[in-house]
């Protein structure tokens, strides 16, 4: 089965931000991407959970899997959002079936 190059981009930001960040990758093209809850994790503050929190506190992990060419739009976008608040900004060298659907 053939595969397809992508890129894998991981960002984990403050919950309150993400309709900001998926917003603002929306407008930069992106086309898919995911929203998962982050359970805990550990930083340059320590390690955090997100136990005992009331509301929609914590962070998230927004995932999205796009075409190489279309990084940098995304990247820039990304950027514009997390630089000012808590979150950190991940790239990893992916395969895709499906390329249509990236």
């Amino acid at each position: 089965m053939q595969t397809h190059k992508a890129k894998r981009v991981e960002i984990i930001i403050e919950a309150p931000m993400e309709s900001r960040l998926t917003q603002a990758l929306e407008k930069a093209g992106v086309t898919g991407f995911t929203v998962l809850p982050v359970l805990g994790g550990s930083g340059r503050s320590g390690r955090w959970t997100r136990e005992g929190q009331v509301g929609r506190s914590g962070m998230v992990a927004v995932v999205c899997l796009i075409r190489p060419e279309r990084l940098d739009a995304l990247l820039e976008a990304a950027y514009e959002v997390v630089e000012r608040h808590i979150g950190v900004i991940g790239v990893t060298d992916a395969e895709v079936l499906r390329a249509e659907r990236f």
